[in-house]
């Protein structure tokens, strides 16, 4: 633990859709957790070893409890099928202090709130922070079926509930998502925000930017990312500035992993150039990013990159550690 973690205890683990369920999480010794706002998400640390950051998605005046909704992923490295089979109420676990990535714009004229299945977290928490302030908005969620649709009761419940519309894959085609219609909204008091898989997620985006959609009115987060390996990945050097040591970078190796082997050490969560936490500046040498915390504009500049993935398209990076 470092010292920012706290200590949770599991009060309530609910089913709310096929392969998705709930965890509601409480201190341990009855404290305020830390305060959050909407599009916020927390590090949990998992009995499997691994570190998973999941949203929030309970209203952030609630200071006695965070709520996260996980899938079961069958697909992942085991971090939510841990919560999923080795988390019951009662169990304690270990939490990082909310950090937010995905934070709403409070200047927007108009919302427009996109879900991608379990994406629906932060964007529920948003969407309700909206309606409480009085903002416009508008939210589509998109699922496979309504069975697979999680917090569609409380939705319904909602103060902006008819501002909803639901997109099921297995639905009639006129219920579908009408990608044009929706970027054709775009103007300068408009923001969209998108979160859910990564497929998902790059086709709405490119779709937006293909539209004329400028990046300061796109905002996105994505759960997860599978690393991308190249067969033409190449071996490099990372070079520290500080002390001016020089780390060879196997091409079967993360710099992440030839700098802990040289006795570095660069804190990591996610490991798949999702949460940001590893982001380190590069003083000299072309990043190969392979990140998807960083936007096309952050990663053109070439000033920093994700180490935990991201490689080096130049022999040398020379890196401000």
């Amino acid at each position: 633990m470092t010292p920012s973690d706290h200590q949770v205890r599991v009060a309530r683990k609910v089913d709310e859709a096929i392969d998705i369920a709930t965890f509601e999480l409480v201190s341990i010794d009855e404290r305020p957790l830390p305060a959050f706002s909407a599009g916020s998400h927390i590090d949990v640390h998992l009995p499997n070893g691994l570190t998973r950051q999941y949203s929030l998605c309970n209203d952030p005046k609630e200071a006695h409890r965070y709520l996260i909704g996980v899938l079961r992923d069958p697909g992942s490295r085991g971090g939510s099928q841990s919560l999923h089979d080795a988390v019951n109420e009662g169990d304690i676990l270990h939490i990082g202090a909310p950090k937010n990535h995905f934070p709403l714009a409070h200047e927007a004229k108009h919302s427009v709130l996109v879900a991608g299945g379990i994406g629906v977290t932060p964007i529920l928490c948003m969407a309700e922070r909206l309606a409480v302030t009085g903002a416009s908005l508008e939210m589509h969620y998109c699922t496979r079926s309504p069975e697979r649709t999680a917090f569609r009761q409380r939705i319904a419940a909602s103060a902006f509930a008819a501002k909803v519309q639901f997109h099921f894959d297995d639905g009639d085609s006129a219920q579908k998502l009408d990608l044009a219609r929706l970027l054709s909204t775009m103007n300068p008091g408009v923001h969209l925000y998108v979160c859910g898989p990564e497929g998902f997620m790059d086709w709405l985006l490119n779709a937006a930017r293909a539209a004329g959609w400028p990046a300061e009115q796109l905002h996105y987060e994505f759960f997860g990312a599978e690393v991308v390996k190249s067969k033409d990945d190449a071996s490099f050097e990372v070079k520290l500035a500080s002390p001016g040591k020089v780390v060879f970078v196997s091409k079967e190796q993360t710099v992440v992993q030839a700098l802990a082997a040289a006795g570095i050490e660069v804190l990591t969560s996610c490991e798949q150039g999702v949460c940001g936490t590893c982001l380190t500046r590069v003083l000299e040498g072309e990043p190969d990013h392979r990140d998807m915390y960083l936007t096309p504009e952050e990663q053109a500049a070439n000033d920093q990159f994700t180490p935990c993935c991201s490689r080096s398209k130049s022999r040398l990076l020379v890196l401000d550690l």
